[in-house]
This record gives structure tokens, sequence and C-alpha cells, in this order.
């Protein structure tokens, strides 16, 4: 029972959720301009998702564990060597539970090339975002290392996967899906610096280049900033753009987390003892409220 349950963190649920409804917001452009809903399309779209994001974050597991080893400012939320029971659930397990995800993805997606009438920018979607799960975490290429690779995942994650679902639905791309996604890459931008945060020293020690340790951390924690007052300001050119303001002014609701966000970044640059754990908590709840309250909005109107 105790491996079950250090799998099913190991599976990280609340990525899971979060991608979700990410994938559900493109769902709902489509609904909101007044397509039908195939559900099979929408279940099969969601399944190829969840594959590859499990089999992406099992990868991710696997090859930091020697440094989560290391690695004692990690809260759970973000990962760490304990989301393996610390030697209780063996490191072999994520390796074979990433290859078997990836598998499914990858066969999954061979049996929709077959059956499926889709247009070609999904299976281009698909192409880009399986090399990326893979080379996110694993050599050559380990992108995470690069300095790239928190972009490269807001834009993946924030943006393809919505427009992905939405193809699936409408065949085509609407400018309201760029409108309700381009905020949120910015927001997930900030929240994956602050999530490096506690990472920095063991970072550097191992050689591996996030933005965090090529830019510094005084650049990297005023690019948080930025990032998190830009997604407002995105949001208020969309508005004036003409996106729905029954769409738009609910995210507004998310201003008390941000400034609280920007507030105890400022504090930690200042040289405060830094939290992590209510850090790490304001930012994923920050940008989890504004996905919720974008896809809400578009099935709700």
């Amino acid at each position: 029972m105790e491996r079950i349950l250090l799998f099913f963190r190991l599976s990280r649920p609340h990525f899971l959720l979060g991608v979700a409804v990410l994938y559900a917001l493109g769902a709902g452009v489509a609904k909101f301009l007044g397509i039908p809903l195939d559900v099979k399309l929408y279940l099969i779209g969601q399944a190829w998702v969840t594959l590859l994001q499990l089999g992406a974050q099992y990868l991710n597991e696997y090859f930091d564990y020697p440094m989560d080893l290391i690695n004692h400012n990690r809260t759970w939320l973000t990962g760490g060597s304990g989301a393996l029971g610390n030697g209780k659930l063996p490191l072999e397990t994520a390796l074979v539970a990433a290859v078997a995800c990836m598998a499914g993805a990858a066969a999954l997606a061979v049996l929709m090339l077959a059956t499926l009438s889709l247009p070609p920018a999904v299976y281009l979607i698909m192409t880009a975002a399986f090399l990326v799960a893979v080379f996110y975490s694993a050599p050559p290429l380990r992108l995470k290392c690069s300095g790239y690779g928190e972009l490269t995942v807001s834009i993946l994650v924030n943006f393809l996967v919505p427009i992905y679902a939405l193809l699936f639905q409408a065949g085509e791309v609407h400018r309201l899906a760029l409108m309700g996604t381009l905020p949120l890459c910015s927001l997930m931008f900030a929240m994956l610096i602050v999530f490096e945060l506690p990472d920095y020293v063991t970072d550097l020690q191992q050689g591996c280049g996030t933005l965090l340790g090529r830019a510094g951390w005084q650049k990297t924690m005023l690019l948080h900033n930025l990032a998190v007052i830009f997604a407002y300001l995105i949001l208020l050119l969309a508005l004036a753009m003409g996106m729905p303001r029954a769409v738009a002014l609910p995210a507004f609701l998310m201003i008390p987390l941000a400034g609280l966000q920007v507030w105890m970044m400022r504090k930690v640059e200042a040289g405060a003892k830094p939290d992590w754990k209510k850090l790490t908590l304001v930012a994923l709840a920050h940008y989890m409220g504004m996905v919720y309250l974008i896809t809400y909005s578009f099935w709700m109107n």
C-alpha cells in the first residue's frame, strides 16, 4: 500500500489536474464559439496529453534524482527524492513508468493517425510536444538545464495544449484562444522561477544551467516580477482588442495574489529568510486560480 501511495505522489496529481484544466480551456473556446463538443474526440485527446505528461514527469524524477538527494529545500509540490520514499520506491520504477507512458502515447498517436481525420497542425503539435517531453530532462539536450526550459514548458503547456484541444473540436485556431492563453504563459514562467529558487545552489553545484543559474538570481527575480505584471497587461490588451468582458474580467480577481507573490519575492531579494513552501503555494494558487477562472468563463458563457 505504501508503494502505491508513493507512486501516486510520484505522478504529481496536482500537475495532471492543472494540464487537464488547460486542455478543457481549449475545448471551452470551441464551446464558447458555438461548436458542439465531440466527447469521444475530447477524451482521446485528453488521454494522449495525460500519457505524455506522465511520461515527462517520470523522466524528470529519474534524471533529477541525484540532485534531489542533496537538495533539502524543495517542497512536496515541486518534487524531490521524497517522491520515491527516499529509497522505498526503486528509482527504476520512474524509468519503467516513463517508457510505458511514452510508448502508450506513441501507440495512441499512431491509432489516431490511422482512424481519425484531424488537421495536420494537430500532429505537428503532438510531434513538438513529444520531443520536448522526452528531452526536457533526458540527455543529450536536457532542456531544463539549457536556460530555455522554463519558456519552452510555459509555451507548450499553456499555449499548445489548449490549441491542440481546440483543433480537435473546431479544426482551426481562433484568436480568443491566443488571448486566453498568453497571460497564462507569462504566469507559468513566473511560477517556474519560484519553483527553481530552492534549487539554485544545487543546480550550480551540479552544473545545471537553468535560467536562474545562467542569468543570476537578481535578474531572474526581476524577470519574475515583470512576468507577473505582464500577464495582467496582456489581459488589458486583450480586452481592448475584443476579448469578451465575461471571460477576461474574472481573471483580475487574482490581482491580490499577484501582489502577494511579487511582495514575497521582493522580500527574498532584499535578504529576508525565504519560506519556500509559502512562496510556492502562493505562486501555484495564483497561476491555477487564473487558469480555472479563464477556463470556467469560456465554458459558462
